[in-house]
């Protein structure tokens, strides 16, 4: 049963790598982003929305454990 998981984890790991491997190739064209007057260099657009992505990956946990301690602190004062 071990070895039955672990072959369906490395397959759905090279599903994932082959998804991104071709999101990345059919997305190569050049953009540059503007925010609040600062114009990024120009990157593919896959790089972008990964960038995105990974930023978000960062960030939303980072708000939630802040949150999260802002009610435990609450609960401990009343």
């Amino acid at each position: 049963m071990s070895n039955l998981k672990r072959l369906l984890l490395v397959a759905l790991a090279l599903l994932l790598v082959l998804a991104i491997l071709a999101f990345v190739l059919e997305n190569r064209q050049s953009v540059s982003l503007l925010f609040l007057g600062w114009t990024g260099p120009e990157l593919p657009v896959s790089i972008c929305i990964v960038l995105a992505f990974l930023v978000g990956m960062v960030i939303g946990p980072l708000l939630g454990m802040a949150i999260g301690r802002r009610k435990m602190l609450r609960k401990r004062v009343v």
